[in-house]
């Protein structure tokens, strides 16, 4: 449904409210997460929607939105980073915007780089890279690369709907394997099952482990929020098989919403646990760039009676504002509230015996292969 004029007198009486075009019912969509389509930062001009009275659909009325996926033929595979903030100074993404929705998603204001809206484009517009595998193998035989752990997917979801007919990421997993190279993979996707059997060999030589994100364990929020992920149950019974396979398995808390799921960040932690995960990580909700509007929308649209308290509670632990981009702040905020979550975080782990995790084996990273282990391989 769209905003009524109630819902846009309370987003305009909401301070700093960061809502610049209200969604109109003509731009909603089933089965998709982000409510409006704004212009990005880069764009010279822009559009705005207004109720001029005549919208009578309803959502039920509406057309899907169809995915469009495009060739991307990167020039590179390998994504650097120096960042304080990160574990990993190197990472891998077969796809750039992401069918599953999450409307939250930190990633959606890069789609303006490449002259798509980060909200409902960077859902329906989906961007591969078929070379992918091809250019991170004469990556890793550059002379003088040093391997550490590589992140897949930290970006955009590596096992996305996409990935069930193009491959790319299990390609990449081959590559990886071959070269007995260590990677870290982050996905919500149950679709990680599928490449248990490389995943069940490379742990057993140290070399992967596995995070699914659990941002909530309530059905219905999780089908608002990300409405094209797996369900948070399917999550949890990925997280099972992983762990029966012999494969390090973690929860991802996140993001973190204050007011809307950080009351669940127990039972997340406590659920993930009994399913089989060995660690835990969480982070709270960032809302860089076009992403503020976007996230301030879905809440005006679904949830308008709590959309100001919510944005609130986010203020209060970003130093007055919906973002705060500073390094060692950014992923788990500053104030009291913030400081809660963090100890109710720490606590959390230690009660479930959750943090279980070492350092993944980059001694044995190697550029070629004899015929006795391509065999073994194949068995």
């Amino acid at each position: 449904m769209g905003l009524t004029n109630a819902d846009m007198e309370n987003a305009r009486l909401a301070p700093s409210c960061l809502v610049s075009s209200f969604v109109m019912p003509t731009q909603a969509a089933k089965g998709r997460g982000a409510t409006i389509n704004p212009a990005s930062r880069f764009d010279r001009t822009t559009t705005e929607a207004f109720d001029d009275g005549w919208t009578t659909l309803g959502l039920e009325d509406l057309p899907q939105i169809p995915t469009s996926l495009i060739e991307d033929h990167a020039k590179s595979a390998i994504s650097w980073n120096d960042s304080p903030d990160l574990a990993f100074d190197r990472s891998l993404n077969p796809y750039r915007g992401c069918e599953h929705g999450c409307v939250y998603c930190f990633a959606r204001p890069s789609h303006a780089y490449l002259g798509y809206s980060p909200g409902l484009d960077f859902e329906t517009k989906i961007l591969f890279k078929p070379n992918l595998p091809e250019l991170l193998e004469a990556e890793l035989r550059k002379p003088g690369y040093q391997p550490r752990t590589i992140a897949l997917g930290s970006n955009t979801d590596p096992y996305q709907p996409a990935e069930r007919t193009l491959a790319i990421t299990r390609e990449v997993l081959e590559v990886l394997e071959r070269f007995h190279h260590p990677v870290s993979i982050v996905t919500k996707s149950a679709g990680v099952l599928r490449d248990i059997d490389i995943l069940s060999r490379m742990a057993r030589r140290n070399l992967v482990r596995v995070w699914l994100s659990i941002t909530t364990l309530d059905g219905e929020l999780a089908r608002g929020m990300e409405p094209r992920a797996a369900t948070p149950h399917r999550r949890l019974g990925a997280i099972t098989e992983l762990s029966r396979a012999g494969i390090p398995v973690g929860v991802m808390a996140a993001p973190m919403i204050p007011g809307l799921n950080d009351a669940e960040l127990e039972k997340i932690i406590e659920a993930s646990a009994k399913a089989g995960a060995s660690h835990a990580g969480y982070v709270l909700l960032r809302l860089p760039h076009e992403l503020r509007d976007i996230f301030a929308n879905w809440l005006l649209t679904h949830m308008p009676d709590r959309a100001r308290h919510v944005l609130n509670l986010i203020r209060d632990t970003r130093r007055g504002q919906l973002n705060d981009s500073r390094f060692g702040d950014r992923f788990i905020g500053t104030g009291p509230y913030a400081e809660l979550l963090t100890q109710r975080f720490t606590r959390s782990v230690r009660q479930f015996g959750l943090n279980q995790m070492g350092e993944l084996d980059t001694t044995h990273f190697r550029t070629q292969m004899g015929m006795a282990e391509q065999q073994l391989m194949l068995l």
